[in-house]
């Protein structure tokens, strides 16, 4: 665990934690609650993440939600929870509601044609394996290529991807370990803005999560909470604070679900 910013002084907030009115706990899932995996569907969380995030929204006081850039209906069986928690997927273009309400933003003819001819590139590509759909975009995952090959691989995707886009009003966003073309507009850091949007001054909020694409919900977070990084590697971010899975991770979610424990008890 290292502090990278005055407001990441775990002690206080988790002291801000145990006196809060209402909580708010924003978590990313590949590389944050589960490992990356070659094969998506293998992505499952980390032992004991599962356990801990069910007593965290089984306590009541705590909004749980889970802010990735996959789709909703990949998250839930990855997932695994008892009860589906509150899910923003695919960069914050779908909402699911801790009610079970689903809401997808709209997405125009022509970009959805450029989605059409990219299936059809990666199947010519021979792609398929690493390829993504959701319903927004469309990613391209190089972790199971050759780490010599990746430069030029990448060189070759971006040049073809840049042809496709055409006048559509796409963007080409890289992440750990691929590229994604996706409809602009919104981001993880939309996501956290209605969030916040719907808290009140007295909410303890914090966000945890890995990647570039993360870096939006760190800044929509600034000093409202606390903002956390959560991988191996540390790399350059506004994050306040920088945890190591999944020991630091699991230590962080078992405090939370503590005291947030003690706090239904004491009500």
């Amino acid at each position: 665990m290292k502090i990278l910013t005055p407001q990441g002084d775990v002690t206080a907030f988790f002291a801000r934690l145990r006196t809060c009115e209402r909580a708010v706990l924003m978590l990313d899932y590949d590389g944050t609650l589960a490992p990356f995996r070659i094969e998506r569907d293998q992505a499952v969380p980390y032992p004991g993440v599962r356990e801990i995030l069910t007593s965290i929204v089984q306590t009541g006081w705590t909004r749980l939600v889970i802010v990735s850039g996959r789709a909703v209906d990949e998250l839930l069986p990855l997932l695994g929870l008892s009860v589906a928690p509150e899910i923003w997927g695919a960069h914050g273009w779908e909402h699911l509601s801790a009610q079970g309400t689903y809401q997808l933003g709209a997405i125009s003819a022509a970009q959805s044609a450029v989605f059409t001819q990219l299936d059809a590139w990666a199947e010519r590509q021979g792609f398929t394996a690493a390829w993504e759909r959701k319903p927004v975009s469309r990613a391209f995952h190089w972790r199971a290529q050759d780490v010599a090959n990746i430069p030029s691989l990448r060189a070759a995707v971006l040049q073809d991807w840049q042809v496709l886009i055409g006048d559509s009003g796409l963007e080409i966003h890289e992440f750990d370990g691929g590229v994604e073309m996706r409809v602009p507009g919104r981001d993880k850091g939309l996501a956290v803005r209605q969030i916040l949007a719907e808290t009140t001054p007295t909410t303890a909020v914090a966000y945890l999560g890995d990647d570039r694409t993360d870096e939006d919900a760190f800044q929509a977070v600034g000093h409202a909470g606390l903002s956390v990084l959560v991988r191996e590697q540390f790399r350059p971010t506004v994050a306040d604070l920088w945890l190591l899975p999944p020991a630091e991770l699991l230590d962080f979610l078992r405090e939370w679900d503590r005291i947030t424990k003690n706090k239904r008890w004491q009500a």
